[in-house]
C-alpha cells in the first residue's frame, strides 16, 4: 500500500507525516510492522534476534503492505525487566543495519523511551520516526532530542514502566484521564516545535482489561486531539484473555480488534501479523467508500 507522495501535495497537517521529506498520507490507515530483536517479547512469533532472520520477515512484512517496520529491543510485557542502554544499542545496531543494507529506503520507526539511544540510531540508520512508550516520562531528555531530531514521534500513554504498570490501573475516568495527559504534552511539544506527533493510547499499559475496551469503545474521543492516533492491540492480552487463549492464537481477535479501531478512527495499526492487518484496512476502506 503505497500512501506516499512528494511534500508539495496537500495534505491535512493531522493526516500526514513528513518522513525526511517523504510524506506520509495518512487519510488512508497504514500498517506498522512489528520487528522485536528480543529474547523475551509477550508473543514468541515476533522474537527476531538474529539480523538474517529479521531481514527475511521485514521483507516479508514489506511485501504484505506495510508502510513502516518499528524495530525494538526491549520487551515491554507486564512485568519486564529494564535491560541497560548498552545491551539495547547492542541488540538493535546490527538489526537496523541488516535491514537498512537490504531495504535502504523502507521507513523505520524504532520503539525506545530512551533519548541517547534515539539520537545515536537516528544519525546512524536514519530512523524515520522514534516511538517511546513512555511519552517522555522515563527520559527527561526525550523532548528536547525529538525537537532536535526533526522526525515524527509518537508518544503513548503509561501508567508505571513495564514492570509496575499492571500495579498501577487506578483511574477517574480513563478515557478523560488520558486525554488530559496527551494535552498537556502536546502543548510541551507544540512549544518545542514538533509537529509531527502520533498519539498512541497504550493499550495493555496500565490498563485492566475492562478499561482497555472502554478505550477501544470511545477511541473516537481522541480525535480532539487533531493528530494521527495509532494503535496497538495485536496479540495482546486483552484479545486472548478474553478468549481464554494464548498470544499465539489471538490473530482472529486481534483481526476483529483492528477493524473497531479502524471505526473509531485509528491512522496506525501496529501489527505482528501484516497480511492479515492490511487486509482490514481494506475491508474498511471498501466500507466506507461513498456511494
Amino acid at each position: 500500500m503505497d500512501n506516499f507522495s512528494t511534500p508539495g501535495t496537500l495534505f491535512s497537517k493531522n493526516h500526514s507525516l513528513n518522513l525526511a521529506g517523504r510524506i506520509l498520507d495518512l487519510t488512508t490507515p497504514v500498517v506498522m510492522g512489528i520487528i522485536n530483536t528480543t529474547h523475551d517479547s509477550f508473543y514468541p512469533g515476533s522474537r527476531l534476534p538474529d539480523p538474517s532472520r529479521a531481514v527475511e520477515v521485514a521483507g516479508e512484512m514489506l511485501e504484505h503492505g506495510a508502510t513502516i517496520l518499528d524495530v525494538g529491543a526491549a520487551s515491554t510485557r507486564p512485568g519486564a525487566e529494564e535491560i541497560q542502554p548498552g545491551e539495547e544499542l547492542d541488540r538493535l545496531t546490527p538489526v537496523l543495519e541488516a535491514i537498512r543494507n537490504r531495504f535502504p529506503g523502507c521507513p523505520i520507526s524504532v520503539d525506545t523511551w530512551r533519548s541517547g539511544i534515539a539520537k545515536t540510531l537516528v544519525q546512524r540508520f536514519e530512523v524515520n520516526m522514534i516511538n517511546d512508550i513512555s511519552a517522555g516520562q522515563l527520559d527527561p531528555h526525550m523532548f528536547t532530542t525529538m525537537a532536535s531530531l526533526d522526525i515524527p514521534y509518537v508518544m503513548m500513554h503509561m501508567q508505571g514502566t513495564p514492570r509496575t504498570m499492571q500495579e498501577q490501573t487506578g483511574y477517574n475516568h480513563v478515557v478523560d484521564d488520558i486525554l488530559q495527559f496527551f494535552g498537556e504534552r502536546i502543548f510541551r511539544l507544540r512549544k518545542l516545535g514538533i509537529n509531527d506527533i502520533v498519539i498512541d493510547p497504550g493499550f495493555g499499559f496500565g490498563k485492566t482489561v475492562d478499561q482497555n475496551y472502554l478505550l477501544l469503545r470511545n477511541l473516537k474521543a481522541f480525535q480532539i486531539l487533531e493528530l494521527p492516533i495509532m494503535v496497538g492491540i495485536s496479540r495482546k492480552s486483552m484479545i486472548y484473555k478474553v478468549l481464554d487463549s494464548e498470544p499465539g492464537q489471538a490473530l482472529n481477535g486481534t483481526t476483529a480488534a483492528h477493524m473497531v479501531a479502524l471505526m473509531g478512527g485509528a491512522s496506525i495499526l501496529r501489527a505482528h501479523d501484516v497480511k492479515e492487518a492490511v487486509e482490514t484496512v481494506k475491508i474498511f476502506q471498501q466500507l466506507m467508500k461513498n456511494d
